[in-house]
């Protein structure tokens, strides 16, 4: 299973706002410019040149585009590549549970019923709301006509962003995320975006994140997962990793998947505490991430909203630092 980021962007600055995640934490503020890593394992998505392959410098990641700020952030559309995203449950009802279906269709018109396995998964599904409060990342299932389903409930009404990050098992296909909008009907409550801070809670832990995001150039994000004050070494493997990042520009949403620098069992990439991952923002702006961690059984979603631009914090260390948001549970 190979690491990598990919970059979609949808086009439309609306800043709609609804509720606020299941499990998502608070803020991040801007990072401090640190040196890339000498070696990752992570392969680039759209806005980024990395290549997918270590030892082949220059070769395109996914959508084969060149990294440098302004590069084409691919996904934006509903169509690419001959593959369209078909959602055929366009509007939800806030706070009710009903199943979302959709299916990848060729350019043939064909829902598509054969995909490439990536991080466990045949395809892998991101919600989010326009504000960037409300965020879930799910793994539906597919019938053999090649419709997708899954359960969701999302908590406040508004205008919602879906993504669909798949691989087609077609010889030669590049990975992709498509993106279309989603309704949801309910009295509508807007929201703020999370101010900046480097520090976030979530489910009684507490993870603290480091590093840069920059624009045009890869940097290093290390994040720091604690628990009652003591750092957790023993992150159990989530989809192939200790941690899965999403990273969300505020305005049109543009999508980035980035995966860790390293993976259990490579002899190397320790449980914990630190994730680290090396990404590339595609412009200047504020975003939102998005790790999801897995611990005694669980998986657990942090948030934090970041600045590509402003003051640099600290470098995050892997010893946890006394805060009256971390507890146990």
């Amino acid at each position: 299973m190979h690491a990598g980021l990919k970059i979609t962007a949808f086009a439309a600055a609306l800043a709609a706002t609804f509720g606020t995640a299941y499990g998502v934490g608070q803020g991040l503020g801007p990072v401090v410019d640190d040196e890339p890593p000498a070696r990752h394992d992570a392969h680039m998505g759209a806005a980024s040149g990395q290549s997918e392959h270590p030892g082949e410098p220059g070769r395109p990641g996914h959508s084969g585009h060149s990294e440098h700020e302004g590069a084409p952030a691919g996904g934006l559309q509903i169509s690419e590549n001959g593959y369209t995203l078909d959602l055929r449950t366009p509007r939800l009802t806030a706070g009710r549970t009903a199943d979302l279906r959709f299916a990848i269709r060729g350019d043939d018109g064909r829902a598509v019923t054969a995909f490439r396995r990536e991080h466990d998964k045949e395809l892998h599904l991101v919600v989010a709301s326009r504000d960037l409060n409300t965020y879930r990342h799910l793994h539906p299932t597919r019938a053999a006509d090649g419709t997708w389903s899954i359960p969701v409930s999302l908590p406040r009404a508004g205008d919602y962003r879906v993504f669909a990050d798949f691989t087609p098992a077609k010889k030669g296909a590049e990975n992709l995320t498509l993106g279309t909008d989603l309704g949801v009907s309910g009295t509508y409550a807007p929201q703020n975006l999370p101010a900046p801070t480097t520090t976030t809670t979530t489910d009684g832990y507490e993870v603290r994140l480091g590093g840069a995001l920059r624009p045009g150039a890869a940097h290093e994000l290390k994040l720091a997962v604690s628990r009652g004050g003591r750092p957790v070494t023993d992150l159990q493997p989530y989809l192939g990793a200790y941690g899965h990042l999403v990273a969300l520009r505020s305005g049109d949403l543009a999508y980035l998947h980035v995966h860790p620098n390293g993976e259990p069992g490579d002899g190397t990439t320790a449980a914990g505490p630190g994730i680290s991952f090396t990404a590339t923002a595609p412009s200047s702006g504020t975003y939102r991430l998005f790790l999801d961690f897995k611990h005694d059984g669980k998986v657990h979603t942090a948030a934090f909203t970041v600045s590509t631009g402003g003051a640099a914090a600290a470098p995050v260390d892997e010893a946890p630092h006394e805060s009256s948001g971390a507890h146990g549970h």
